[in-house]
């Protein structure tokens, strides 16, 4: 390739927007605003929260969702890989677990283990020495012994491997050698806008004078072969900032005082969702208040944040705030978080299975029997958004505005996702890429649509496919959350 080539190749203004919907999760493609603001938008917990407890003596005293949950098309399915401590009963003490749902919130435990277990016959344990279960079904593999496939912290061998399955029950080692350094936590997903395995395993990493939990990325095309790490999910000095309003925000539930040589910002996990034009990312922001009474670890509590990123290399976080609310203290959510390794899309909405506890990483539940199954528990649960309803554009009554960096598309008309309040409307100009001239202007939209077409004064959208335009969105008492153009 030239030089002039790789330069084109690298070109992105005007940026190519095609017929993908557009978030602000991140703010690329904006080039100024006026009177707006940009607002997170938490998830909505489900109101029979938590879905999933601990229900069978081998899991233990506490289930967590170190794993994945997928639709089965095939068998209209929801299919749920788990963690449960359950010592003395399966080759590592908090081996990998099978559930099955039809809607997604009531939950079966079917018997239809596979793993050897010298105390009970019948359970619906699938892998007994892995965990950190992300598990992909590939439809596309020739071989149907690899139907299934996962990644996972292979507890015999000790380290990032891959297994593969023919039925998603029973598992067989894949990996050779381990896919990746590092050690623990590890979430993976496939990416079909990229035709990629993605991977994001924990490499302690050395920042600001501690070794850190952080998160690199690999990728695969063919599952056997992984890049390189690269750096993905690291804590900043935003981050350490505002340590000490989130260890506050757990105060009563905190077991030690806080130790100021130790307060500090670190990652634990990331669940990832692939939207049309960017990958959502779910950080386990893990804050640290002091080491714990025992020494051997910290202590602090989690939460779950959002970050985002256009091309898997550079990431974003505008937003440091949860994403999934804190429950109140002494509720079954107001401790620890994770999540599943990816989110799902169920209709018009996106679904996020995430594990809450009532107490924090060092409590001493989790090295004595102190309190397990009775004051202290461990359950899963589900939080949803409307679909792309992860941040709005907002304008009051006064009105304001905001204008794009010069794009181009391949749609022929404008969609959007947006809501408007007590007589708010929203207006969109197609403009010259200097945003001096409107070359035609929409007629206002006023409702709550996901997928709202507008209709045009002007120009037809489809006769500026290709070329350069910029948009500017004049909101009056509104949310804008995404547009499209949409063949």
């Amino acid at each position: 390739m030239s030089d002039a080539q790789a330069a084109t190749a690298l070109c992105v203004s005007p940026f190519d927007v095609g017929g993908k919907a557009q978030l602000f999760i991140d703010q690329v493609l904006v080039r100024s605003s006026q009177g707006v603001s940009f607002t997170l938008h938490p998830a909505r917990k489900h109101p029979d929260n938590p879905l999933i407890k601990v229900d069978k003596p081998w899991e233990g005293w506490r289930l967590e969702i170190y794993g994945s949950v997928i639709y089965d098309e095939e068998e209209k399915l929801f299919k749920m890989w788990y963690l449960a401590e359950a010592p003395g009963y399966f080759g590592c003490g908090a081996p990998t677990f099978y559930a099955t749902s039809r809607d997604g919130v009531h939950w079966e435990k079917p018997l239809v283990g596979t793993a050897a277990s010298a105390k009970v016959e019948k359970h619906n344990c699938v892998v007994g020495d892995a965990h950190l279960a992300s598990v992909i079904k590939d439809n596309n593999d020739p071989d149907p012994s690899r139907r299934y496939k996962m990644i996972c912290w292979d507890c015999r061998r000790r380290g990032y491997h891959t297994k593969v399955s023919p039925d998603g029950l029973t598992w067989t080692d894949f990996s050779q050698d381990p896919i990746s350094p590092g050690a623990d936590v590890i979430t993976g997903y496939y990416d079909r806008e990229r035709k990629l395995y993605v991977a994001l395993p924990k490499i302690g990493t050395d920042v600001r004078g501690h070794n850190r939990r952080c998160f690199y990325i690999i990728t695969s095309t063919d599952f056997v072969n992984w890049s390189k790490p690269r750096p993905a999910i690291f804590p900043d000095l935003r981050d350490d900032a505002g340590s000490f309003a989130r260890i506050e925000e757990a105060r009563p539930i905190l077991d030690v005082p806080d130790d100021p040589s130790q307060v500090r910002t670190e990652f634990y996990g990331v669940g990832a969702y692939t939207q049309e034009s960017c990958t959502i990312a779910f950080p386990w922001v893990f804050t640290i208040n002091a080491m714990n009474r025992y020494k051997n670890n910290q202590e602090g509590p989690s939460e779950i944040q959002l970050a985002v990123s256009r091309d898997l290399a550079e990431w974003e976080r505008p937003f440091r705030v949860p994403c999934i609310p804190r429950g109140k203290m002494g509720e079954w959510d107001c401790g620890w978080f994770n999540t599943a390794a990816s989110a799902l899309r169920v209709g018009d909405e996106v679904w996020l299975y995430y594990q809450g506890s009532n107490y924090t990483h060092g409590t001493p539940c989790v090295y004595e029997n102190t309190g397990r199954l009775s004051r202290f528990t461990n359950s899963i649960g589900l939080a949803i958004w409307p679909l792309d309803r992860f941040v709005s554009v907002d304008a009051p009554a006064e009105g304001g505005t905001l204008t794009t960096v010069p794009i181009v598309f391949s749609g022929r008309r404008l969609e959007l996702n947006a809501a408007t309040h007590d007589g708010g409307r929203i207006t969109v100009d197609i403009l010259d890429p200097l945003a001096e001239r409107s070359l035609s202007r929409s007629e206002p939209f006023s409702g709550d649509e996901l997928r709202a077409t507008l209709k045009w004064r002007g120009r037809d959208p489809a006769s500026l496919a290709g070329k350069a335009v910029a948009l500017r969105f004049a909101i009056t008492n509104g949310e804008l959350y995404s547009f499209a153009f949409r063949q």
